[in-house]
């Protein structure tokens, strides 16, 4: 069934990793350099009148494992008791089918895995000042053991260069996204997930550089977000990722209000329309 993919190289298959990510209590597909704190806004491309819960069981049902659930709001929102809930609903649906993120911490990274997340994913709570805390990072890894840590090393560019970004995208760290980091940091973790938010939300084309960058540099699983909006994206990230590099596409598929069917984009990840 659906899951695996015959589009790598290299011994590994490349795969699509579904999303369902959560702001306000609702299912959406934002634009992400737009996401706010203060006032709780984003620019949204699509916003669903179904809940997490009938994601997860469609991706259970397609047999898609390893997708990413993400909570948007800040834990001091008033809208993240909903997000939470949202979220809560959608692991239960299928139990260590998905993952989990957004807000995690050491104090409630093991609250997600009892809610049925396979792993959690952490960003800016390892982060203070810009630079990394590896004190933190143990501490996660202690709580839920290192191979249930996924670290986001979610990044923009900034003079040619990416740099990890926190607070829901929203910071720049001084942490540059090289080789050298992402073996340090392959030692803490199971895998690593990257959005690439500049273009994340907007459908037009994928950071190619960035791509090339996670397959040639990355000795750990790594899945590729932003800027997916065609299927000859798809077809250039299987070239440029050789198959070390997975794939989450949202805002594009039709499933969240976009042009790409999902029927189709599956079927290419099976290498039936590639």
């Amino acid at each position: 069934m659906r899951g695996r993919s015959p589009l790598g190289g290299n011994g590994r298959l490349m795969r699509f990793r579904p999303c369902i990510d959560i702001h306000n209590g609702k299912v959406k597909q934002i634009v992400g350099g737009t996401l706010r704190d203060a006032g709780d806004t984003a620019e949204e491309n699509f916003v669903s009148e179904r809940g997490g819960a009938w994601y997860a069981d469609l991706y259970r049902r397609l047999k898609l494992p390893g997708g990413h659930v993400i909570l948007l709001n800040a834990k001091d929102s008033p809208h993240y008791a909903a997000t939470r809930e949202q979220a809560r609903a959608a692991l239960s649906a299928w139990p260590g089918g998905l993952m989990a993120g957004g807000g995690i911490t050491a104090d409630n990274a093991a609250g997600f895995i009892e809610d049925g997340a396979s792993h959690v994913i952490v960003t800016s709570w390892v982060f203070r000042e810009g630079r990394i805390l590896y004190d933190r990072i143990r501490a996660l890894e202690k709580a839920v053991g290192k191979e249930r840590l996924v670290l986001d090393l979610s990044c923009r560019k900034r003079d040619g260069k990416y740099f990890v970004v926190t607070d829901r995208w929203q910071s720049f760290t001084d942490e540059e996204v090289t080789p050298e980091l992402l073996e340090r940091l392959g030692g803490f973790c199971s895998e690593f997930l990257v959005h690439a938010v500049d273009v994340e939300g907007k459908a037009n084309g994928v950071e190619a550089p960035l791509v090339r960058l996670l397959a040639d540099a990355c000795g750990r699983p790594v899945t590729y977000a932003g800027g997916v909006g065609s299927y000859e994206d798809i077809r250039i990230l299987k070239e440029l990722g050789k198959g070390r590099v997975d794939v989450t596409i949202g805002s594009a598929l039709d499933l969240f209000g976009g042009k790409l069917e999902f029927e189709k984009v599956l079927s290419m990840f099976q290498g039936e329309d590639i």
